[in-house]
């Protein structure tokens, strides 16, 4: 028997990614560039045993169906091979975070499975080797294995994807992120279909890569000179090409519900009065607004005049995966 458990945050791309060059290594089209945050995080335990006939995956303490465990086998396959395992295991993962709501549950989720599996089976994985492993399981997930601001280099092979941190010199802790929860339902259009039907029928899709290096590079320096509104403008016009690219797929589809534009011309209105903050958004329609820490309380006052509290979650510069002690009495 083999077990481990680990905690992985949420991050969110300031500088998408979105398009994959390589389906089974999940090697992306462009760099991509996020800020981890300790707002939402997943807990995921495994355990690896003789006794278990196949492998059974419980999410919030729901077994799921065979369709949705496919994913967690074809990552747990991975691992055992490279650990010459022979045993199924059973995965028990506790997500706070809305579940495929576009608010980076894949992310925080593969990220602390490859943790937990890193854990139990002694792989003893560098972070930048475990970031390779945890791509292979989501994409974006590679990224939160590290805290504060990363960078996902697309690389060209298995070997060369990975996340790496950004030191920003402690900047990070004076930033913010205000989560407007829009809707907490599963997508219409997941993540992976989204993206692949963008890259093979969206008549924009080749700007937009052109357009996202050339993003990371304003991002980059905007983190290295502390320069807020420097990145908060990249950030929201990264975010807006990004969706542009799906109203140009084969058939067109969106993320934004009629609040995501409620949400993004609210945000534009407080900036116009001199609060400097900006919107990102993912595959969902939730609206995450990027401000600094001493301007929260008098954003948060104007955005709950169109938002209920219950809608609105403040969070900063989350940490990097976490092991944790597993509960032996299960």
């Amino acid at each position: 028997m083999f077990k481990g458990k680990a905690r992985a945050y949420t991050n969110i791309a300031l500088i998408k990614y979105w398009g994959k060059e390589n389906q089974a290594l999940i090697l992306p089209k462009n760099n991509s560039l996020s800020l981890t945050l300790d707002g939402f995080y997943t807990e995921t335990e495994v355990l690896f045993t003789e006794e278990a006939t196949k492998d059974c995956f419980y999410l919030d303490g729901v077994k799921q169906s065979e369709q949705a465990t496919k994913k967690v086998t074809t990552f747990l396959n991975l691992v055992r091979e490279r650990a010459n395992c022979p045993f199924f295991a059973v995965v028990r993962s506790h997500n706070h975070v809305p579940t495929a709501a576009g608010l980076a549950s894949s992310a925080s989720g593969l990220a602390a499975l490859a943790g937990a599996c890193n854990q139990a089976l002694g792989l003893n994985l560098a972070p930048k080797e475990l970031s390779k492993l945890a791509r292979r399981g989501s994409g974006s997930a590679c990224r939160s294995i590290f805290g504060g601001f990363v960078e996902w280099d697309r690389g060209d092979s298995d070997e060369t994807s990975y996340a790496l941190p950004i030191d920003a010199q402690g900047w990070e802790q004076e930033l913010a992120m205000i989560f407007l929860l829009i809707n907490d339902q599963p997508k219409d259009v997941s993540s992976r279909e989204g993206m692949q039907r963008t890259v093979e029928t969206s008549a924009f899709y080749p700007q937009w890569v052109k357009e996202a290096q050339a993003d990371l590079h304003i991002a980059k320096e905007a983190i290295q000179h502390h320069d807020f509104q420097k990145l908060g403008t990249v950030m929201e016009a990264n975010a807006l090409k990004m969706h542009a690219t799906t109203l140009a797929a084969v058939p067109p589809f969106t993320y934004w519900s009629p609040d995501s534009l409620r949400a993004m011309n609210l945000v534009r209105s407080i900036r116009q009065a001199g609060l400097f903050c900006y919107f990102t958004m993912d595959a969902g329609p939730n609206v995450k607004v990027l401000c600094q820490k001493k301007d929260i309380a008098a954003i948060f006052e104007v955005l709950s005049s169109t938002f209920s509290d219950q809608q609105m979650v403040v969070a900063y510069a989350g940490p990097g995966i976490e092991l944790l002690e597993m509960d032996v009495t299960k």
